[in-house]
């Protein structure tokens, strides 16, 4: 199979991938990654951010053919139990196209808004287990048994523990993907780093525990190797910094929050509207989410519902997706890093906004943004990435490169205040006393 991608050039999965990969697109579970988007409501800051999971899922596959192929050539370094085979090579690249399978819809915003919801870490499991799926036919007919060893490598138990992160890790083929793809389709350079020289750089290196015991890694070879790992972090940063925690990708997803609140509290009143989805009433009266009803919830299935909320008897509801289908973002205003601050700020607009007429609860969020440039564990623990120079012993990333030692888990937040865009000078009028707010820096 041979398809062409615009962030890869042309996309090829032959030999073992042949196997695996044509079979596993052909299921319902993988086709409907088409009608979730990547970025949620990125698009509404981005116009080009229209970009599904589908093609991220290809574009993850693709990224684990090549770095099977650097895998292998230098695993000469491994013990033989510890190379990678067939069965191996097969397990990870149906790991890497089916990583995002229970996503659902918004991007990451739908775990958030839905109470007591499971991650889509959960269901992905779920529906590789479930033996109705036809993802779990694919995959059984490919290799027995390859259904429940998926699940234990997207889970961190698999028998190659450095497979395991290469899909779910600081440095997997999730995120070599997404910064690429995303920095193309929103039209940004924030997320280009260099791929070729990332895979090239990394060769296999033995970790020694607190426990004593042996483990071997994906490691960085040698001082040459990072530049393009310093590079693939700071373009993840910036892409945070610009892209993803965008002031009105913050807004769109606020009102997403104020949309489900207030469907919450319908639905708990004793009155459901109309098309709100069976999992989403299931998940707010505290019942199982079965998991045909989970599947069934993509983009399309939530924007008509969505469209037919508009017209709502319910004002609150019908005002909050009037908006965002007009694009109506509500205003936001950054706030100061002083955490004793933000609730007093968000009471302040809580009773402007009280005063005039709208729900506080609905519609004034404390929205904190946040992101760690850099993570990595303070012990001796195997996990994290390593650099191995020769003649010396391993040696944690962050201990050799300056710039990641200097960011190395120092986390990131972007506290912002978002209101309705009417109250705008009130609110900035209430809050002088508070933060020193002017008209200028509430633009947003």
């Amino acid at each position: 199979m041979i398809l062409r991608d615009p962030v890869h050039g042309l996309v090829m999965f032959e030999g073992i991938a042949e196997r695996v990969i044509p079979p596993l697109l052909a299921t319902r579970e993988v086709q409907r990654l088409r009608h979730v988007r990547q970025l949620g409501f990125t698009s509404l800051a981005f116009p080009g951010a229209e970009h599904s999971r589908f093609v991220h899922a290809v574009g993850a596959a693709h990224v684990m053919v090549r770095l099977i192929a650097r895998i292998r050539a230098v695993q000469n370094l491994l013990p033989a139990e510890l190379r990678i085979d067939e069965e191996a090579e097969c397990d990870a690249l149906a790991a890497a196209l089916l990583h995002d399978l229970g996503h659902g819809p918004f991007s990451h915003l739908f775990e958030e808004v839905l109470p007591d919801a499971r991650n889509h870490e959960a269901w992905t499991a779920d529906v590789l287990l479930d033996p109705t799926t036809d993802v779990h036919r694919a995959l059984a007919a490919i290799s027995r048994g390859m259904p429940e060893r998926v699940v234990a490598l997207l889970a961190g138990k698999y028998r190659l523990a450095y497979l395991s992160r290469s899909v779910s890790g600081m440095l997997d083929v999730d995120r070599c993907d997404y910064l690429l793809r995303d920095s193309h389709m929103t039209g940004v350079r924030y997320g280009i780093y260099d791929l070729d020289w990332v895979l090239r750089a990394l060769t296999f290196g033995c970790v020694r525990t607190a426990s004593g015991e042996e483990e071997w890694v994906l490691a960085i070879e040698g001082r040459k190797g990072l530049p393009p790992i310093e590079g693939f972090f700071l373009a993840r940063s910036f892409m945070y910094q610009q892209v993803y925690h965008h002031k009105a990708t913050r807004a769109a997803e606020a009102l997403i929050r104020g949309i489900f609140l207030r469907v919450a509290q319908l639905i708990r009143g004793g009155r459901v509207p109309e098309r709100t989805p069976r999992a989403v009433v299931a998940a707010v009266s505290g019942e199982p989410v079965r998991l045909d009803d989970y599947m069934q919830l993509d983009d399309i299935a939530l924007l008509s519902a969505f469209r037919v909320w508009e017209s709502d008897a319910d004002r609150p509801l019908a005002t909050l997706t009037r908006q965002l289908s007009a694009r109506e973002l509500p205003k936001t205003l950054p706030l100061p890093p002083d955490h004793e601050l933000w609730q007093r700020a968000a009471e302040r607009a809580r009773e402007v906004a009280g005063r005039h007429g709208y729900s506080p609860d609905l519609t004034v969020w404390l929205d904190v943004a946040k992101e760690m440039t850099y993570a990595e564990p303070e012990d001796e623990s195997p996990e994290g990435l390593w650099v191995s120079i020769r003649h010396r012993p391993m040696t944690r990333l962050g201990r050799i490169s300056f710039v990641l030692g200097e960011l190395r888990n120092k986390p990131v937040e972007r506290p912002r205040l978002i209101f309705p865009a009417a109250i705008r000078d009130e609110v900035l009028a209430s809050l002088q006393d508070v933060i020193g707010a002017d008209g200028g820096s509430g633009r947003g």
